[in-house]
């Protein structure tokens, strides 16, 4: 069977200040739907026997209006290409209880073929000559391997598990995000013909037969250099083969060494890398070496406004003379990696190794629960 594998499409995400003109809405937001639609024609385009979505379809655990419309305009598109969706629930769109309704159900109303695994066990289907095993984001780890242990290989067809967590092999890579597991190394197992990975946002192999898709997009800064993109998957063969697909570019314009020059002459060195930027709404991320504070109040006052209007956004990264320690021009908070920052912070107080470990888990589980309140504020709001 050839497969589309495609996960982490976060619909609903928004990001920085800039509005559609037309519509009023977060321009961020608009851009990541626009590109699922033109993602979703384009891997139609490879006339695949099935599409695999390995988590995180939504944003959140209750989606906006618009990406639901989205999500039924693609179903549309699906159903007309006779092409079945296969996906499951990740951690940022499941439920966080068995008793609240899932945002998958509504889709389970269309007229395509959807098969959605959501209710917090392992679901098995079959297309054509491959059953799909689905195991969707669980309440814990543990759930994990008790829906494992339901699966049963049937040698006489290909055998595809899809599911959605962290493999433990990249546990140093950690998201830090609600209900984020460990996929018990286990469950990569060669009984399977392919493993249909998601939560980790860049494309990547962990096993002979097991990838991460990533997301389409680039979520956040942190991702800048990972690749992005789908898998076109052969279960015959194991074979898959990276497709790329539309996405709001996101460019690392590199580092300027502002040794010796003044807060205006930084800026125009900025302004000359930005002058090479072509594609339209992109985000740049460019690093400033060897500022004083008072350099980077005078750079953020200084007005690149019309150096940056064409741009989505830009960071600007800033390794102060005064301290190693990376800063944000602008002291832009919504742009800082708060969990990466805590663990810096508490790395440099050298703790003992079991009270560091006890503060970065507190701190962390704190984080994101700070981090979810806000998010369902936000979104009780709109």
């Amino acid at each position: 069977m050839k497969c589309v594998h495609i996960a982490d499409t976060h619909l609903g995400l928004s990001a920085f200040n800039k509005l559609d003109p037309e519509s009023g809405m977060n321009l961020r937001e608009r851009l990541v739907y626009d590109n699922f639609l033109a993602a979703t024609r384009r891997i139609l385009e490879e006339r695949p026997d099935a599409i695999v979505h390995a988590g995180d379809l939504f944003h959140m655990v209750k989606p906006k209006t618009r990406a639901y419309t989205t999500v039924l305009a693609a179903l549309d598109l699906i159903r007309d290409a006779g092409v079945p969706l296969i996906l499951i629930a990740g951690n940022h769109s499941m439920t966080k209880t068995r008793y609240t309704q899932s945002p998958f159900a509504v889709l389970e109303y269309h007229g395509a073929e959807v098969h959605a695994a959501y209710r917090y066990r392992y679901e098995m289907v079959e297309c054509g000559d491959t059953r799909f095993h689905l195991i969707p984001n669980m309440l814990d780890p543990a759930g994990y391997r008790h829906a494992f242990d339901d699966i049963r290989i049937d040698p006489s067809s290909q055998n595809v598990l899809v599911t959605h967590g962290l493999a433990s092999m990249l546990k140093d890579h950690r998201l830090n995000t609600v209900a984020e597991h460990e996929i018990d190394a286990a469950m990569i197992s060669d009984a399977f013909d392919y493993i249909a990975l998601g939560h980790y946002h860049g494309q990547v192999q962990v096993a002979p037969n097991a990838w991460y898709s990533g997301s389409i997009e680039h979520c956040t800064y942190g991702e800048i250099d990972d690749t992005k993109g789908g898998l076109v998957v052969d279960t015959v063969s194991g074979r898959a083969e990276h497709l790329s697909l539309p996405k709001t570019p996101m460019l690392n314009l590199g580092t300027i060494s502002c040794e010796g020059m003044s807060a205006m002459e930084a800026a125009e060195s900025v302004a000359k890398r930005l002058e090479g930027i072509t594609a339209e709404h992109a985000m740049a991320q460019i690093t400033l070496k060897g500022l004083n504070r008072e350099m980077q109040r005078q750079i953020a006052r200084s007005g690149m406004r019309e150096s940056t209007r064409a741009l989505l956004d830009l960071r600007i990264r800033v390794e102060s003379v005064e301290e190693e320690r990376t800063r944000f021009a602008g002291d832009d908070l919504r742009r800082i990696d708060f969990a990466e920052e805590f663990r810096r912070f508490v790395q440099e107080k050298h703790l003992p190794a079991g009270i560091e470990e006890y503060a970065l888990k507190k701190g962390f589980e704190t984080l994101t629960l700070a981090m979810q309140r806000q998010t369902e504020a936000d979104d009780a709001s709109e």
